[in-house]
């Protein structure tokens, strides 16, 4: 069906108001013009009245669009559809009233859409749509606008401003049905043609009755039958021929339950045939169930498969894991494809979990005899560390020790820290040692301020005796931890 809106009063009256403007001395031009005014007024109102009732049909319904498919049959989307890399994202009803119904969101493989097909049918709706709502509304606001122009360039005695202005309407014009899906393009056409005489005589030249006007041409819109809400049954059809299409478990789950509820809806479906389908949809859902959980049971015996053997390192095993997965999916029937690739993502970092570790723990071992060395070489001043712990617990609450023992403690530390700075350790071990060389440090200088401040009975001194008892007791502790992680192999964090 091709569509050619009837021109209306409003473009006669404007080709009669440019014609009287500039013409005025043509008595017959500007009698001609009124008799097609009172020509096309009526058509001018049955016009209205037909655009009127399409709008309020048209606002009392959702712009429904229907998806084609490659294999012959459609869906009924609701509301615009979106495409998504290679997935068609869409809304379909699910029940409820046709004001109010219940929606479903639903993917499409955009390879199983005939894009052709809905892409023309899109553009029919689309255009419908707009020309049952807003076209008449802005086309009436354009021929305001010209006719504005129309009537200041009549009036106008600078013939530039004029000329400009009337360069401007033109390029709106010309613009107009590209943006408006070719409504009334025909109609708009005349209308540039009434500018065109007047930026010729504007122009000082004389307007021919056959002036050839460059206007964007919308190509003619074949209109197709609107989509309209499907009915229960149809519905359901849709629901079932999504959900057998897709190969997102979840979705089709979701949909099935849905077929389910609207099956159940009271009135939406009756008779044998909805008992009959109800029960397939119903084993459909247990079937997806059973799947479900017998994929469960193999992705949580061999992930924890995978993790024990990642926390020994063994490399080996957790590779037996992964080649495993494969096996089980085949015997499975290859029916969860989204699991099978979480699972083997999983059991992939644990693989290289395990390579990790396997190279650490080779590490740790290598290092082993330097190690003990390193402990051979401090391991006296640790003891003295250790067993000065008591007596720097007593500097830090300012409560002793008694003189003589303090008197001991400060000959024992004197020094220390000068033997620890000169000692050579490897790299790796630098920052436990440094640990050791602060504490001693801050035992040496406890002991010292805690005996300065009894020689004087400095309550100041003795309490910068406590803070470097503190630091003593703080940082030995802190190394003593860092040294038996470094006696035991590595672990998974």
């Amino acid at each position: 069906m091709q569509h050619r809106p009837i021109m209306s009063v409003g473009v006669r009256c404007l080709i009669a108001l440019f014609l009287c403007a500039a013409a005025a001395h043509r008595a017959h031009a500007a009698d001609e013009a009124a008799a097609q005014a009172t020509t096309a007024q009526a058509t001018a109102q049955a016009t209205a009245q037909a655009t009127a009732q399409a709008t309020a049909q048209a606002t009392a319904q959702a712009t429904l669009f229907r998806v084609f498919l490659i294999d012959g049959t459609s869906i009924v989307a609701y509301g615009e559809f979106a495409r998504v890399a290679d997935q068609v994202v869409l809304s379909v009803p699910v029940g409820g009233t046709a004001q109010d119904p219940r929606l479903q969101a639903v993917t499409l493989a955009a390879s199983r859409v005939d894009w052709e097909k809905t892409d023309r049918h899109t553009a029919s709706t689309r255009y419908q749509r707009y020309v049952a709502t807003r076209a008449e509304a802005d086309y009436r606001q354009l021929t305001d606008e010209v006719a504005g122009v129309l009537s200041s360039i009549a009036q106008s005695t600078d013939r530039p401003k004029a000329l400009a202005a009337a360069e401007q309407a033109r390029r709106m014009l010309i613009e107009w049905p590209r943006s408006h899906f070719g409504y009334r393009q025909q109609d708009v056409q005349e209308i540039v043609r009434v500018i065109d005489s007047a930026i010729a005589r504007l122009q000082g030249g004389t307007p021919t009755p056959t002036f050839q006007v460059a206007l964007f041409n919308a190509p003619e819109m074949t209109l197709e039958p609107l989509a309209t809400m499907p009915r229960a049954n149809e519905q359901l059809t849709q629901l079932l021929r999504i959900a057998n299409g897709t190969r997102d478990v979840t979705e089709r789950v979701a949909l099935l339950q849905s077929a389910v509820a609207l099956l159940a809806t009271p009135g939406a479906i009756s008779g044998t045939e909805a008992a009959r389908v109800r029960r397939t949809v119903e084993d459909q859902l247990q079937r997806e169930a059973s799947i479900d959980q017998r994929y469960l049971r193999v992705s949580k015996d061999l992930l924890d498969r995978a993790n024990r053997s990642a926390a020994k390192a063994d490399v080996r095993n957790v590779e037996r894991v992964m080649d495993r997965i494969q096996k089980e999916d085949n015997r499975l029937g290859q029916q969860r494809p989204e699991v099978v690739q979480a699972l083997t993502a999983s059991v992939q970092a644990q693989l290289d979990n395990a390579r990790r570790l396997r190279l650490l723990r080779d590490q740790w071992k290598s290092r082993q005899a330097i190690f003990r060395e390193y402990q051979r070489a401090v391991g006296l001043d640790l003891v003295q560390l250790v067993k000065a712990r008591p007596a720097l617990e007593s500097i830090k609450k300012l409560d002793g020790p008694e003189p003589d023992r303090l008197d001991s403690l400060n000959r024992i530390l004197r020094g220390g820290s000068v033997r620890l700075d000169r000692l050579l350790v490897p790299e790796y071990l630098r920052n436990t040692h440094e640990l050791v060389k602060g504490a001693w440090r801050f035992a040496e200088t406890a002991a010292a301020s805690r005996l300065k401040a009894v020689s004087s009975a400095d309550i100041g001194t003795a309490w910068e005796a406590s803070s470097a008892a503190a630091g003593a007791l703080m940082m030995l502790s802190l190394a003593q931890k860092e040294l038996r992680a470094l006696t035991e192999p590595p672990k998974l964090q």
